[in-house]
């Protein structure tokens, strides 16, 4: 696809980065965008009034992209006011702590320019800790597997769809409307449900980003407690009784294999 977009032209890319407290990592993740080489980049940081270092960092990036820091009633509330700013053609978020791989926006934009039907698009995540370092390649491995044979009757069983490496045409936003406010934990599980029902989910088989857990990210900090909000979440989306047994029982199988990898690592 090299030299694709002197051929069709790439669209807009529009990134939003919700943020509190997260002034160790942002710095990372604005660099990981910035650094993209994308032509047709709009950046928007919406924090949420951080007490820590994280304003004194995007004055640093005054000019390269555009931020707000106030009070907001959460992430998903960030994530709307920041679609409500968006000029793209495509929208994604990226959270404040986490990564995207080299060459990944282009690698979208191309995607998209190629493939004018295309309106929900996802790519392969790695996950790393607070250093940096690739951690749970089983995980990695085992929601690969899914992005190749999977469908979104398999996406009613489980999340195998990688929030920081996926992207979203603006007729999706029209279609389906803006994040629940509601929900905490999950979001994006919750938007991939609604998206869903509507689009097809098209798969990038390569790395486009890195999802960081670290003690103080909600996944890091109670990754069992996420499968509940996962679980609770298939109930309201989800209507066949076997699909939530099946949710049920992958859930528990899941939760299994945590607590087996966790004594083994003792």
């Amino acid at each position: 696809m090299e030299g694709c977009e002197e051929l069709v032209p790439l669209p807009e890319i529009t990134i939003i980065t919700p943020s509190y407290n997260q002034g160790q990592f942002i710095g990372q993740t604005i660099e990981s965008v910035l650094s993209q080489d994308y032509p047709h980049l709009q950046y928007i940081v919406m924090d949420g009034g951080s007490t820590d270092n994280t304003v004194d960092v995007l004055k640093q990036y005054d000019g390269k992209l555009t931020w707000r820091s106030e009070g907001d009633r959460g992430q998903s509330h960030a994530i709307n006011k920041g679609i409500a700013m968006a000029t793209g053609d495509v929208i994604a978020f990226l959270n404040s702590d986490d990564l995207y791989e080299p060459g990944a926006l282009r690698k979208v934009g191309q995607y998209f320019a190629l493939h004018s039907q295309a309106s929900w698009v996802t790519g392969r995540c790695r996950t790393i800790d607070a250093q940096g370092r690739e951690i749970r390649r089983g995980v990695t491995a085992y929601k690969n597997l899914w992005l190749r044979f999977g469908s979104y009757t398999v996406l009613q069983v489980t999340d195998y769809v990688s929030q920081p490496a996926t992207f979203w045409h603006r007729r999706v936003v029209q279609k389906v409307g803006l994040f629940d406010e509601g929900v905490r934990y999950a979001m994006d599980y919750d938007y991939s449900l609604r998206v869903g029902r509507h689009f097809r989910l098209d798969v990038i088989h390569d790395y486009l980003a890195r999802y960081r857990m670290h003690p103080a990210s909600k996944a890091g900090s109670s990754a069992n407690a996420q499968f509940d909000v996962d679980l609770e979440i298939a109930r309201r989306h989800v209507s066949s009784p076997v699909l939530k047994w099946l949710h049920v029982v992958h859930n528990a199988m899941i939760v299994a294999a945590y607590r087996s990898l966790v004594k083994v690592n003792r």
